[in-house]
């Protein structure tokens, strides 16, 4: 998967952490997210939509070393020499953070010489990984990519870490420290955050209780920008689009709420394809994003029943989906779709296809 690089854009962009998290969780992603704000960069590495690495550049070996001392009151093969030689080898590797992970390689290389365990390694990740989590959960903006190929690919993984059980960690966090600087409402919303996760890796649950929790992990940040631009794309404040979004997954039908300004789009979600069709007879979209991956009635499936019907014959439909084969896209040629989103997406992703199609 082709990814945009960080560095290209003029400006920050808003970010919903939580939904991208869920996102990437609830689609067994395989990969690392990458976010930027500034200088520093957070990184985020899953395997089947678990995290095996996290890891922040700020200070990256002073914060290593500091986990690695508390570690050291535990481990009899562990010292402050040791410590020294790693940071000499792979401290210098940090200069290219883009493209390597200096600090896993460390970590590694503290295995492999029987300084600590691999049972201990897992531990020692899990605490980083906390610790990152909190600071990526308070991120507000930035950019942001999802890139399937990474640095770790070939390395050992030392644990396969449930989101759900830490981000359950981080709003515990995240609560005593509201608890000291805000009033009541905002501890509120971060409680859901875990129910957020909850709700969608159980497909049982009803989607208006599972939807309404994610709207309220992002309320407080989804402040309008008022800039005239988001990530890159001039918005046409003139005109007034609306977007019918059809897919059985209640995170990203929000994350694509969210991600497209209310001034200008109105979204409306559809989570059960066999009734897509009444309810985008009923709101006449100018674009319909089309899930390809749905129980009862699939996306190709859809899309060639919309290109029959004549009120719909020239509408934009763009598929949305993991799937980024030959075979897949020969399909979407086949029913007439107009373009191809490939999940996970960023909201710049999302403009970019929305508007080459809308103007």
């Amino acid at each position: 998967m082709s990814t945009t690089p960080l560095g290209s854009y003029k400006i920050l962009q808003k970010i919903h952490p939580l939904s991208l998290l869920a996102q990437l969780t609830g689609r067994r992603a395989t990969g690392r997210l990458r976010v930027s704000t500034g200088s520093i960069y957070w990184s985020l590495y899953l395997q089947e939509g678990k995290l095996v690495y996290a890891s922040y550049s700020d200070q990256l070996f002073d914060w290593l070393d500091g986990h690695l001392e508390r570690l050291e009151r535990r481990v009899e093969g562990l010292n402050q020499s040791i410590r020294a030689q790693m940071r000499v080898i792979f401290e210098a590797k940090h200069d290219d953070f883009a493209s390597t992970q200096a600090d896993y390689q460390a970590i590694c290389w503290l295995v492999n010489r029987n300084y600590i365990s691999s049972g201990q390694a897992g531990e020692l990740i899990e605490e980083m990984a906390k610790e990152v989590l909190v600071s990526f959960l308070r991120l507000k903006e930035g950019n942001y990519d999802f890139s399937r190929e990474t640095s770790l690919d070939e390395m050992p993984k030392f644990c396969h870490l449930d989101m759900r059980v830490l981000v359950e960690y981080c709003q515990q966090q995240l609560r005593s420290q509201y608890y000291q600087t805000t009033e009541q409402g905002g501890t509120r919303r971060e409680s859901s955050m875990v129910q957020v996760f909850e709700r969608d890796s159980n497909p049982t649950t009803a989607q208006q209780e599972s939807t309404h929790l994610l709207e309220k992990s992002h309320e407080a940040s989804l402040a309008d920008e008022g800039s005239g631009e988001v990530a890159g794309e001039k918005v046409v404040s003139k005109k007034h689009y609306v977007i019918a979004c059809i897919d059985d997954s209640p995170t990203v039908l929000n994350s694509i709420q969210h991600f497209l300004d209310e001034s200008v789009f109105t979204v409306v979600k559809i989570n059960d394809p066999v009734k897509a069709l009444m309810q985008i007879l009923r709101n006449k979209p100018n674009l319909i994003l089309l899930d390809v991956e749905m129980p009862n009635l699939d996306g190709y499936e859809l899309c060639s029943l919309l290109r029959r019907h004549s009120m719909f014959k020239d509408t934009p439909i763009v598929m949305v989906t993991g799937r980024t084969g030959f075979i897949d896209r020969a399909k979407a040629k086949m029913v007439r779709a107009s373009g191809y989103l490939t999940k996970p997406f960023t909201q710049a992703d999302l403009l970019k296809i929305v508007y080459k199609h809308l103007n």
